[in-house]
């Protein structure tokens, strides 16, 4: 085996390996750091609006921390035990339907984990649309990867990334012989 005069002292199967591992820690942290956005953003661009569950009237049909998948529909289309999601003062509620009033331009509502119906009508003004799909958990990973310390984490961890193809891309010239000291 021949041995390269570099400050490191790297061989050739050294300066092999230590390009392979760092390539491939690159490529999974770029796979997470896409895994994480990718439930956030190809969603929003396929027409659905994304939630985090904060409080458990739904539970535990849907947990506290599950991400929320809601789709843009007509009230006159929502039927009695249709999840919606709808404006309530200037928070947004995802409630079941128990009722529909086509007349009235309103819907009854009621959280899963409530005994008895909503107060006040919901009215149709005030839908955002019906849920489409719940996933457990994945609201807790978009809630802190949609804060300003997520971002900060993301951001590290492209560039921690693309660090480490650096590192191997210098490794990988030790094997080819391109760093001759």
């Amino acid at each position: 085996m021949r041995r390269f005069g570099t400050q490191a002292g790297c061989t050739e199967r050294d300066g092999e390996l230590g390009h392979k591992i760092c390539r491939l820690l690159a490529v999974l942290i770029l796979t997470a750091v896409v895994a994480v956005c990718i439930p956030m953003t190809v969603p929003r661009l396929m027409g659905y609006e994304v939630y985090v569950v904060v409080s458990g009237s739904m539970e535990p049909a849907i947990p506290i921390g599950s991400a929320l998948y809601v789709e843009a529909a007509a009230p006159e289309e929502v039927a009695p035990g249709d999840v919606i999601a709808f404006y309530d003062g200037g928070a947004v509620i995802t409630h079941r339907v128990v009722e529909n009033h086509i007349v009235e331009g309103e819907f009854i509502t009621k959280g899963d984990a409530n005994a008895k119906n909503d107060m006040t009508p919901v009215p149709y003004g005030a839908l955002i649309g019906r849920m489409s799909r719940s996933v457990p958990c994945l609201g807790n990973v978009m809630a802190v990867c949609s804060g300003t310390n997520g971002k900060i984490y993301l951001a590290c961890g492209v560039a921690g990334a693309v660090m480490l193809l650096w590192v191997g891309n210098l490794l990988g010239n030790v094997r080819n012989g391109k760093l001759r000291g």
